[in-house]
C-alpha cells in the first residue's frame, strides 16, 4: 500500500516513519507538514493510506479527511483522544493516540491492508432484502447467504459497509443507513455514525464503549440515549 504521513510536528513524522519502515506491505511516498501540501501531492499521485494528524495549523485533519477521495483510507495519529468520535464521521480506519504503541499501530495497519484488499476485490457486491433471518450478499454474479445471527457488527466505510462475522468479513457497496433500514432494528443497534452492532453479541459495555469479542466500538454522543433505552427494553 502506498502511504503518506501528514503531521506538522517533525518528531512525530519521524516516529511514524520508523513504524512504517517496519511493515513491508507499506510504501512511504512522502511526509508533509500540512494538509495543504499533502493535498497538492495527492492530486497527482495515487495514495492508498494516509497517517493523519488532527491538530495542525491551517486546515485541520478532520477537514482535510472530508476532502479525500473515498479510495484513500485514513488512520488518524493525534495527541488528542477527544476527537475519536469525530473520526467516525470521515470513515477513518483507526484512531491512534500519541505516543503511538507499535502493537496498536500494526493492528491498525493490518486492518487498513485488509480493507484496501476488500475494496479492490469487491466492487460489485450488493445486499438483497432480509428473508427468513438472513441477507443475501452479491459477489461475482452469485448471492451468498449470511445469517443475521452470525453478524457481530456492521461498519460503514465510505460508500461501502463491512459485515463482520467471527472469522470472516464481507464488504458490499451500500451505505450504512440503507442496510440498517433492512435489518430488524430491535436486534441491530446503530451506536455511532459508522457502526451497527448486534445486541446479542455484546460481551460488555460501559457509558462510552461496547465490547464484542476483541472489538471495541465507541458509543456516539447522539446515539447514547437511544442505545441504552433499547438495551433496557430487553430487560423488562
Amino acid at each position: 500500500m502506498k502511504c503518506i504521513i501528514v503531521d506538522d510536528e517533525p518528531i512525530a513524522r519521524k516516529g511514524i516513519k520508523k513504524l512504517v519502515d517496519q511493515i513491508s506491505q507499506l510504501e512511504l511516498l512522502g511526509d508533509f507538514s500540512s494538509a495543504e501540501t499533502a493535498s497538492e501531492f495527492i492530486q497527482t499521485t495515487t495514495v492508498d493510506l494516509i497517517f493523519l494528524d488532527i491538530q495542525m495549523p491551517g486546515i485541520n485533519g478532520i477537514e482535510f479527511a472530508r476532502s479525500i477521495s473515498r479510495h484513500t483510507l485514513i488512520i488518524f495519529t493525534t495527541a488528542y483522544s477527544e476527537y475519536a468520535l469525530d473520526s467516525y464521521e470521515v470513515d477513518a480506519v483507526a484512531y491512534l493516540v500519541k505516543p503511538i504503541d507499535p502493537a496498536k499501530f500494526r493492528k491498525a495497519v493490518d486492518k487498513a491492508i485488509t480493507y484496501h484488499s476488500l475494496l479492490l476485490e469487491e466492487e460489485t457486491k450488493s445486499v438483497e432484502n432480509v428473508e427468513d433471518g438472513c441477507i443475501f450478499v452479491k459477489s461475482d454474479r452469485r448471492y451468498f447467504k449470511v445469517n443475521l445471527k452470525d453478524i457481530l457488527f456492521i461498519e460503514g466505510l465510505k460508500d461501502y459497509v463491512i459485515i463482520q462475522m467471527e472469522g470472516q468479513r464481507i464488504i458490499t457497496r451500500m451505505n450504512i443507513k440503507s442496510i440498517h433500514e433492512l435489518l430488524p432494528q430491535s436486534t441491530f443497534l446503530r451506536i455511532n455514525r459508522s457502526y451497527i452492532i448486534n445486541r446479542h453479541h455484546i460481551d460488555s459495555f460501559d457509558n462510552n464503549d461496547v465490547f464484542i469479542k476483541n472489538h471495541e466500538v465507541a458509543i456516539g454522543n447522539s446515539y447514547r440515549d437511544a442505545f441504552f433505552v433499547e438495551l433496557m427494553k430487553s430487560r423488562t
